[in-house]
């Protein structure tokens, strides 16, 4: 149910298979993830505890609980405990090491999110997940609420108020000053209406003054402020902008009401200090051009961000090796398998879209410099545009993402302005320069397009900001059944056996072990196994039938200190025959 997208139904059937079972761990992990996907965060987090407490060596139990509760505002660093803790009890198992890695990522800890991306991939080369989210760490992509801190103890939607308001103040103050700085300058030196200028220069200072007060009224998480503009620098660059733009307003309305300034404009030609003109003109411009100039500085800063390239490489694998799976018939044998590769597939594709548009804004920020510096500098310096587009291009075909007709068009006009700037360079052809710039030109008309389309659509546009994460149900993985035979091998066996590493290696202790109604074993050990059990807390344990004497049963799983015995939660059971006479010989 939970595969087929019915949560509803899903919860149903889990409620139902903990009623009829209570000990099952399994179960309310299922009912975690129902209530997840329904969007009872709550509830989710209490079944996922409860199962976490009925299976406390439970690695998939931990891995449910820190995967629901890092959605819940003040309990990042517990989701982050548990994430470790089910790492720890299964560093074998790629999901864990995923959830650690998503949760770096989330914080945008990029070194540490790819460094445990690598280990799933090792484990697993087939896994989505692992695979799409490696990419966007190359990527260096940092989700949408760059501001807020995971780990904070404060809702989202408290500091994402605080931002809006901030946003809105910035943005409101800068538009005003722009127009305010052209209106007084016009009025000032075109009508020679300085004085009057000055003075609706000033009340729009009043008017900004009531839109901060406005604005600040909204903000209700201001001891959090300075560290949002820290951890999100663009957000802090444009609440500063605001400010830098209103005092270089004030400042200029000051300069200009001066004896030297706008209001007496033979002053400021000749009888003023020569340095005031200068300065008034850098304040008009500080104040007007503010706004355009942090807008390019940061376009071309996300343009410039990550490895495109190798990210790349990683988002085709991910399609590539769902395509396999459906060659080779192996739906049946893997139908969870092709559903995540089939859910990472649509985020590979989606993410491999967006960074080839990043891609191809890299190569028109290196060509339009590299021909106009030729066309000024070193006419034959523009062949060099001709190597420019290559890697993008390339790895547009190798990605096969086809489908994006926007995407081709803008990539073909890429080229032919590599073509025209290098003949224009190389043979002195002028339709090559008018070619080559044009081209650039039609770029961004297409670039223009392209994104006032995906904005009207509401469907992805051609931005960093339409990268997704790949997130895949985790923790529903099933508890491991204890049959009927393990139970009477630990019931009957006169000698139970426990292996553990400690610092010195593998060691072993005689124990005696019981199984719960749960499937967990209580087994009774020497202090040196509980010390050793405390630093790594996997384990094996060993018993034979004395019954059928000829079988032996491993059960591998994480040992964890009760009050009085150890508890351990199997992994993985092992069930085998001792050899004969003839099979010793």
């Amino acid at each position: 149910m939970l595969s087929a997208d019915r949560p509803d139904s899903a919860l149903a059937a889990a409620g139902a298979a903990a009623h009829l079972d209570p000990a099952s761990e399994w179960a309310y992990r299922l009912v975690s993830l129902a209530q997840e996907r329904i969007g009872r965060l709550p509830e989710a987090v209490d079944a996922a505890e409860r199962a976490v407490l009925l299976a406390p060596g439970s690695w998939a139990a931990r891995l449910r609980l820190a995967a629901v509760l890092r959605h819940v505002p003040g309990r990042w660093d517990e989701a982050a405990e548990q994430a470790a803790l089910a790492a720890r009890f299964a560093p074998e198992e790629p999901d864990t090491h995923v959830l650690v890695a998503d949760l770096d990522l989330l914080r945008a800890e990029h070194a540490e999110a790819a460094r445990a991306y690598r280990e799933a991939l090792r484990l697993d080369p087939r896994h989505a997940q692992a695979r799409v989210n490696l990419g966007l760490t190359l990527l260096r992509w940092e989700r949408s609420r760059t501001h807020h801190d995971p780990a904070w103890p404060i809702d989202p939607r408290g500091t994402g108020q605080a931002r809006r308001a901030l946003e809105v103040w910035s943005r409101q103050t800068r538009l005003l000053v722009a127009v305010a700085t052209a209106a007084v300058a016009v009025a000032a030196l075109a009508f020679d209406r300085g004085p009057q200028a000055v003075l609706g220069g000033l009340a729009v200072l009043v008017l900004m003054a009531g839109l901060t007060v406005r604005q600040a009224r909204r903000v209700r998480a201001w001891a959090y402020v300075p560290a949002m503009l820290v951890r999100d620098p663009w957000f802090g660059a444009a609440v500063a902008g605001g400010i830098v733009a209103v005092a270089a307003f004030a400042g200029w309305l000051a300069l200009g009401s001066a004896p030297a300034g706008i209001a007496v404009v033979p002053g400021l030609r000749s009888g003023g200090l020569p340095w005031v003109g200068l300065l008034w003109a850098g304040l008009g411009g500080l104040a007007v051009l503010g706004w355009p100039v942090l807008a390019a500085v940061r376009s071309l800063a996300e343009t410039w961000r990550g490895h495109p390239l190798r990210a790349l490489t990683h988002f085709r694998q991910a399609t590539h090796e769902h395509t396999a799976l459906r060659n080779v018939g192996e739906r049946a044998a893997f139908e969870e398998s092709e559903r995540d590769l089939a859910a990472g597939e649509r985020a590979a594709l989606r993410n491999a879209g967006v960074t080839l548009w990043v891609l191809l804004g890299r190569t028109w920020s290196v060509l339009v410099p590299l021909a106009c510096a030729a066309l000024v500098v070193e006419p034959l310096a523009a062949v060099a545009t001709l190597a420019v587009p290559y890697p993008m291009l390339r790895a547009w075909r190798a990605s096969r993402y086809g489908h994006d007709r926007w995407l081709a068009v803008a990539a073909g006009l890429v080229g032919a302005a590599a073509v025209g700037s290098a003949a224009g360079g190389g043979f002195g052809l002028v339709w090559g320069w008018r070619l080559g710039f044009g081209a650039l030109g039609a770029v961004v008309v297409v670039f223009a397009l392209r994104a006032a389309r995906s904005w009207w659509k509401g469907v992805p546009g051609p931005w960093r900001a339409s990268l997704i994460m790949c997130e895949l149900p985790m923790g529903a993985e099933p508890t491991v059944v204890l049959t009927a035979q393990v139970r009477q091998a630990f019931g009957y066996a006169r000698t139970v056996v426990l292996a553990y590493g400690d610092a010195l290696g593998p060691g072993v202790a005689g124990a005696v072990a019981t199984i719960t109604a749960s499937g967990e074993l209580k087994v009774i050990a020497g202090a040196q196994a509980w010390e050793a059990i405390e630093a790594d807390p996997r384990v094996a344990v060993f018993a034979a039938d004395p019954l059928q004497r000829r079988f032996w049963v491993e059960v591998r799983g994480v040992a964890l200190a009760g009050s009085d015995v150890l508890r351990v939660t199997p992994k993985q059971v092992l069930v085998g025959e001792f050899p004969g006479r003839h099979q010793r010989r």
